[in-house]
């Protein structure tokens, strides 16, 4: 063999080699891409197995908290409708359905599509929509589209979260940072809030007595301003 053919047989070993791992993100995006079909198609079926009146309610109630009127998504709510309906879905494949509809309707809300876009986006996604399923869509879109449309450009400016809920306890301290001595009351308070996102967390903290004495003399004076305006 020449040194010519040699070299050249390396350079096509190297060059093979170059081309591998190219070739193995080609097949791990198209692996990607099957699955990402498959979940959607799951859910598409799921959403189709659904009565009519079952899946309008379920559409409008995420419809309603898109457009501020609530201040989050009860799932559990929406579970317990399901379970009325006899509909034979596990807590996994519901939560799928919440999700997908909240985000395609976050989305065109973002966008501003019409109930056609937003009709056509969908069967582009998936085959598996039945008719009945889309014409859901299409009607409760082309009602409250607008609406949701103009709650997530407000959203957009403030991006903060909504205080749902407020909880209080007063307690004996053991041992804490802010109380220098042992069995010194303290206040515990817990508020639930409704983030941008529509999930709902909950933050706690601990103040002395004499912090939350201040603290509910501002909530007076801000509720006392909030009158004037």
């Amino acid at each position: 063999m020449s040194v010519y053919s040699g070299v050249a047989k390396r350079g096509r070993c190297l060059q093979q080699k170059n081309q591998l791992p190219v070739s193995l993100n080609r097949l791990r995006i198209a692996a990607n891409t099957s699955n990402e079909i498959t979940c959607m198609n799951s859910v598409v079926d799921n959403i189709c197995r659904l009565p009519p009146d079952l899946f309008t309610e379920t559409s409008q109630h995420i419809l309603v908290y898109l457009q501020g009127h609530t201040s989050g998504i009860d799932s559990a709510e929406i579970s317990h409708k399901f379970l009325q309906a006899g509909v034979g879905l596990n807590h996994e494949a519901q939560q799928e359905i919440i999700r997908f509809l909240l985000l395609t309707f976050r989305s065109a809300g973002q966008r501003n599509i019409s109930a056609d876009e937003l009709v056509s986006k969908l069967e582009e996604g998936s085959l598996k929509w039945s008719k009945a399923s889309l014409q859901v869509l299409h009607r409760l879109w082309s009602e409250q589209g607008a609406a949701v449309h103009a709650q997530q450009e407000v959203q957009a400016a403030l991006r903060i979260g909504q205080v749902v809920d407020v909880q209080w306890r007063l307690g004996m301290a053991v041992s804490s940072d802010i109380c220098r001595s042992l069995n010194s009351p303290y206040v515990t308070l817990l508020l639930k809030i409704a983030e941008p996102s529509g999930l709902i967390c909950q933050k706690s903290f601990e103040m002395s007595v004499p912090q939350f004495q201040n603290f509910h003399k501002q909530f007076k004076e801000m509720a006392a301003l909030m009158e004037t305006v």
